[in-house]
């Protein structure tokens, strides 16, 4: 079944519970070391960084438009990413869908009755979708915010570095 096809309304049209792509995360050894490629070469404005306690990462957030790439740095080697980055190297870590209700889209996600841990990320609410990976794919959830992901959000980048700025 798509994810598209996990819920039916009265009337037999199908819905989803994601709203919009919020971010795709891309696992890096060094924020620093990635950022002359990701921000100076491709041009991408940092929007945000912030470092989670638990778990122990720096979470960079550059505009591509309408989402974000999110740089994961590990800032303790007992961390998940940081074994990810041991097993896999950098590179793709996870996409993360907006979704009106975190917990009911996990359940809907969900390919078994595995618990979910919320966290969070830019002040929101969000968790990995838990069990296996489609496709090789780990999906993340977090809370949609029509006024700071639409409303106030132009959705595209600009020809030129100083028209973002």
């Amino acid at each position: 079944m798509y994810p598209s096809e996990s819920a039916s309304t009265d009337s037999g049209s199908t819905v989803t519970a994601l709203r919009r792509l919020d971010h795709v995360a891309v696992a890096v050894t060094s924020t620093e070391a990635a950022l002359p490629y990701f921000r100076d070469r491709l041009g991408l404005a940092v929007v945000s960084s912030e470092e989670l306690q638990t778990p122990r990462v720096r979470l960079t957030y550059l505009d591509c438009g309408n989402a974000f790439l999110q740089l994961v740095e590990p800032l303790s080697p007992d961390t998940e990413i940081a074994r990810f980055l041991e097993e896999h190297g950098e590179g793709l870590h996870h996409i993360c869908f907006g979704v009106d209700d975190v917990p009911s889209a996990l359940a809907s996600l969900s390919d078994d009755d595995a618990p979910a841990r919320l966290g969070s990320g830019r002040g929101r609410v969000s968790a990995f979708v838990p069990g296996s990976l489609p496709h090789g794919v780990r999906l993340e959830c977090t809370e949609f915010s029509p006024d700071e992901d639409i409303d106030h959000v132009a959705g595209w980048l600009s020809r030129t570095r100083e028209q973002r700025a």
